[in-house]
């Protein structure tokens, strides 16, 4: 006899999680949340998940209440006796913190991956870490997923003619790479020092942008600083158009003033993130699709990287 599948959202991803669901061919199952004055809540499944394939998709960010919530719904399905449960986390909030970067610091990622294990996590679906080496961290299979599958499609769509892709800084060299190597372009690096966290200091561009329709390629945008920053930088340098595709578009503090007042014609971002707000040059792809294909191959027990030709 199969498994039930079911569906369950966290709060923050209520709209993503249903046309996950939709896309698979199923619905998004009933759940609740109980809060208390105190600012501790306490959700719950509205039906049985005894037996079944559990599918908790949140994306934690803002990270606490939202990673709070996830760890409290993957305790909840474990002790209801759920045959199998899967965090489908979008967005990895912490994916930032994945190494020490100066002395007495944490490694936040690794604590997160700790703590869904510790909880009763059985696998972990996500989209665009910014370190692959997180997939370490856990002691679970993990599916890792890349934005480049709708990306690509849609440079290839825009017929720039004089493309070049550009990564903002040395540690997205190499996904800009792997871009590059599939559009058939050449590649830009910006090389930038920061004083502090979303605070940078000097910026260069390792190669020559002129006369060239930039495509800046980066795991998330979150202040904003470093794109238009970059933008502004690569169009001085003789640049004829500067767009960026970010798959994660936190777009926190003053993002979008920034990104309104900058030099880039259009920022991409996918939906993993709920938006709120809306400015002309935010452009947003669904991952609704991508995501419940994956998740069927997982049901199915389907190779997930034979699927997609541009796994990094």
């Amino acid at each position: 006899m199969e498994r039930p599948i079911k569906f369950f959202a966290g709060n923050n991803t209520k709209s993503l999680a249903g046309k996950i669901a939709n896309a698979f061919g199923a619905k998004l199952n009933k759940s609740s949340i109980i809060e208390f004055s105190d600012g501790e809540f306490e959700p719950s499944f509205d039906e049985t998940v005894r037996g079944a394939d559990v599918f908790l998709i949140q994306s934690t960010t803002p990270p606490s209440d939202n990673l709070m919530e996830l760890l409290l719904m993957i305790d909840a399905a474990k002790r209801a006796s759920a045959a199998n449960i899967i965090a489908v986390m979008p967005y990895f909030g912490y994916a930032r913190q994945d190494k020490k970067g100066k002395p007495r610091v944490p490694i936040g990622a690794k604590l997160v991956a700790n703590l869904l294990s510790a909880a009763g996590v059985d696998r972990i679906m996500t989209m665009d870490l910014h370190a692959d080496q997180i997939q370490g961290f856990f002691e679970v299979p993990v599916d890792h997923l890349y934005a480049s599958e709708l990306f690509i499609e849609d440079i290839t769509n825009l017929n720039l003619p004089n493309l070049i892709i550009a990564s903002p800084d040395m540690g997205g060299s190499k996904r800009a790479n792997a871009y590059a190597k599939i559009l058939n372009s050449g590649v830009v690096v910006c090389y930038k020092e920061r004083k502090q966290a979303n605070v940078i200091g000097e910026m260069k561009i390792l190669g020559d942008v002129n006369g060239k329709d930039v495509v800046i390629i980066d795991d998330m945008v979150d202040t904003g600083g470093t794109l238009t920053k970059a933008a502004d930088l690569m169009m001085e340098s003789g640049a004829t158009s500067v767009r960026a595709y970010c798959t994660h578009g936190i777009l926190s503090g003053a993002a979008y003033e920034r990104l309104d007042n900058s030099s880039i014609a259009e920022l991409i971002i996918t939906n993993t993130i709920p938006k709120t707000h809306n400015s002309s040059k935010v452009r947003e792809i669904s991952v609704a699709d991508f995501f419940a294909q994956t998740i069927t191959s997982v049901v199915k027990n389907e190779s997930i990287s034979d699927k997609w030709k541009s796994n990094q």
